[in-house]
């Protein structure tokens, strides 16, 4: 007998941010610890990952690599 496990639309929106933080931390060389804390200490998950959830989950892998690391850059280079 086949279990299907339904997820919540808050799952699969954390298990999107935690994709972009995992592939941004690969493709910079760094911890995903660390990517997580420097998108937390400039407000980018909450104002950018999850904000701009619906438009950013339709890229490609790829794209929303991009988008977040120089998003990510950006913002530091604001503070």
């Amino acid at each position: 007998m086949e279990h299907i496990i339904e997820l919540s639309s808050d799952e699969i929106k954390m298990a999107f941010v935690a994709s972009c933080i995992e592939g941004a931390a690969r493709r910079m060389g760094v911890s995903y610890r660390e990517v997580y804390d420097r998108m937390n200490n400039v407000g980018m998950i909450e104002d950018y990952l999850l904000g701009c959830y619906d438009m950013l989950h339709t890229e490609s892998r790829e794209h929303v690599t991009d988008d977040v690391i120089e998003c990510l850059l950006n913002k530091e280079a604001t503070r």
